[in-house]
C-alpha cells in the first residue's frame, strides 16, 4: 500500500464509516487513502488495558502502525455518566461483560440510573484519537455534553446514542442525521482536531 494510506484501527463498520466521513470532509482535497483493519486480516486485536481513553487510543494506534508499517489512527471513546462516577468510561464497550454488545450495555446503564432523579442524569461522550507515524505521535480529545433519557430513541448511530441527548438539542444522537451528529459528536470533534496532522502525510 502507498505511504499516503492511513489505517483506521477498527473492525467496527459503523465506526469506520463515521471516521471516514469525518476525515474525508476535513481533508479539503488532500489525497489520503483510508483503510480499515478488514484489509489486514492478521492484524492484532489490541487489548484496551489503559486507564484512560488516551492510553487506549495510543496502544491501538502503536500496535497497528507496527503491524502494517503505515500511519495508524485509533480512537477510544465512551460514555461518562455523572451519577455513575464517570463510568462506564473506558469500559463502555464491555460494560455488560461482553465486548461490543450495544443493547446489553445500554440496558445495564438504564437499569443503573433507574432511581436517579432526572436532574442528575448529566453525561458526556468522550473520545481520544491518536495518530502514530514513523515521525511521531499525536493524541487529541473531544467531548460532547448532554444527559441521559429513560428510554431509547432513534435507530441511527450505535452504542449509547439512543439514550444520549446532547445539550441544546431535542434529538438523541441516534435520531440525528449522520452529518448533524458528526458536526457535534465527541468523535467528530476529536477527529477534526487530528485531521491537520493526518493531512501532513499526503
Amino acid at each position: 500500500m502507498a505511504a499516503d494510506t492511513v489505517v483506521l484501527a477498527t473492525r467496527n463498520a459503523a465506526k469506520l464509516r463515521e471516521l471516514a466521513r469525518i476525515l474525508s470532509a476535513q481533508n479539503h482535497g488532500t489525497q489520503i487513502r483510508l483503510a480499515g483493519l478488514d484489509e489486514f486480516p492478521g492484524a492484532p486485536d489490541v487489548p484496551e488495558t489503559g486507564a484512560t481513553f488516551e492510553e487506549n487510543a495510543l496502544l491501538k494506534a502503536r500496535a497497528i502502525a507496527d503491524y502494517t508499517g503505515l500511519a495508524a489512527v485509533a480512537d477510544d471513546s465512551g460514555l461518562c455518566v455523572d451519577a455513575l462516577g464517570g463510568m462506564p468510561g473506558v469500559l463502555s464497550a464491555r460494560w455488560a461483560g461482553g465486548h461490543g454488545d450495544d443493547q446489553a450495555n445500554l440496558e445495564l446503564v438504564l437499569a443503573q440510573v433507574a432511581d436517579v432523579p432526572d436532574a442528575r442524569l448529566g453525561a458526556r461522550f468522550v473520545c481520544a484519537a491518536a495518530l502514530v507515524t514513523d515521525s511521531g505521535e499525536w493524541v487529541v480529545t473531544g467531548q460532547v455534553e448532554g444527559r441521559l433519557i429513560r428510554a431509547p430513541r432513534g435507530s441511527g448511530g450505535f452504542g449509547y446514542d439512543p439514550i444520549f441527548l446532547p445539550d441544546g438539542f431535542d434529538q438523541t444522537t441516534a435520531e440525528m442525521t449522520a452529518e448533524a451528529k458528526d458536526a457535534i459528536s465527541h468523535r467528530g470533534r476529536a477527529f477534526r482536531a487530528l485531521t491537520p496532522f493526518i493531512s501532513r502525510l499526503a
